[in-house]
């Protein structure tokens, strides 16, 4: 049964249409939905809508519902309608008691807040991993010189080490713009409802202290303004470790080129040509670099969605689950194969030894010979004279 439905018939095609992919993604934030209705239902127990006998039987149908696999059609239409419809089917008239005091809007939004929360605590876990894997790699390797590039030309020297901490740098201020969308993220928007508050005596700030928020959103109807907002804030924080990523991508499908021969991998992590017997292909990188297009890709698609809306709740938000789960999945995979990726990759200490040629050391000279007195200007021109430039 459809929560909004007074009784008429809803053209099949608008069904479908309107649903969209929601029966498929509600799928991901359907724990999130439950914990939350059952911190609900105590807020409903202690403003006197629940009795204490009604609430435990609540909680532990809510409970049993946690540890079934869900899965929802288009009829569900929504996580939110199957749940009440589920505890309507149970316990009864007690079951339509769970939507007392709430909204679809407030509902989802607090759903949408306890997932980004514990999938962010994901990709910092995994990132720490990553930055741990390339510390072990810049610390292996810390003695091997390698050739510094600016504009894709030899230009000073350069080391693995010096290499390799720098995207330790890059994960490092990357996880601090995550830590900000987190503090984004730990607000409880549960009790503003539809945008405009519930005309009822309700304790918001027990539900925020039940589900471990660090604050309550106070103005109802920016509760439903965020959306999107916070979304869009939460997909840039992972767009800018997926540009580290893809920096280190790229550099590793340069660096392992049969011309710089720098680094390798193992031939386990390496695909074939089919047609040229020779090939081995670091696909595998090559995705992860091209994965990067996506987050800009799940950015804009949230930022056009969201431009232009008037205040209050719109239908159009409803799209905006779709590319804040799929960024969420594709930054763990990709974190998590680079990671794979560091644990393994090789350097050949020769050929980075070999690619040290002597115009790597051009700018040292200049400089040698300024702190003998020479004007820099005039040793720049010196040295390059020599090195005929």
């Amino acid at each position: 049964m459809k929560l909004w439905s007074k009784g008429h018939f809803l053209n099949r095609e608008v069904e479908k249409f309107t649903v969209g992919n929601d029966f498929l993604t509600d799928v991901k934030i359907a724990p999130y939905d439950i914990k939350a209705s059952i911190a609900h239902a105590k807020m409903l127990k202690k403003t006197g809508i629940l009795t204490a006998e009604e609430l435990s039987k609540i909680k532990k149908e809510l409970h049993l519902l946690l540890k079934q696999k869900i899965q929802l059609n288009v009829e569900d239409e929504d996580i939110h309608s199957y749940i009440e419809n589920h505890l309507t089917k149970k316990l009864g008239s007690l079951g339509k008691k769970i939507h007392s005091a709430r909204s679809r809007n407030d509902q989802v939004l607090v759903a949408i807040r306890l997932y980004s929360r514990d999938k962010m605590q994901e990709v910092k876990k995994a990132a720490a991993e990553l930055v741990k894997i390339i510390n072990n790699f810049k610390n292996k390797h810390s003695t091997i010189p390698l050739p510094g590039y600016t504009h894709m030309q030899k230009a000073m020297p350069s080391s693995v080490k010096l290499w390799a901490d720098a995207f330790i740098c890059a994960l490092e201020d990357d996880l601090i713009l995550l830590e900000t969308s987190y503090s984004l993220n730990n607000q409880n928007p549960l009790g503003s409802g539809a945008g405009y508050g519930i005309p009822l005596n309700i304790d918001k700030h027990l539900t925020t202290k039940l589900l471990w928020f660090k604050k309550t959103q106070e103005n109802p109807l920016y509760c439903q303004n965020s959306r999107g907002k916070i979304e869009l804030a939460t997909l840039n924080a992972l767009n800018q470790i997926s540009l580290t990523l893809n920096k280190i991508a790229v550099d590793i499908m340069l660096f392992t080129t049969s011309e710089f021969g720098y680094f390798y991998l193992p031939k386990e992590f390496c695909t074939g040509s089919s047609i040229m017997p020779q090939k081995q292909n670091y696909d595998v990188i090559e995705l992860v670099r091209g994965k990067t297009a996506g987050f800009s890709k799940y950015s804009y698609e949230v930022e056009s969605i969201i431009k232009n809306l008037p205040s209050g709740y719109n239908r159009d938000f409803q799209l905006i689950k779709e590319p804040l789960i799929r960024g969420f999945e594709d930054i763990i995979e990709m974190i998590k194969i680079m990671t794979l990726v560091f644990s393994r990759l090789k350097v050949d200490s020769a050929k980075c030894k070999k690619a040290m040629t002597s115009e790597l050391f051009a700018t040292e000279k200049a400089y040698k010979l300024m702190q003998k007195g020479m004007p820099f200007r005039d040793a720049y021109r010196k040295v390059a004279e020599e090195i005929k430039q």
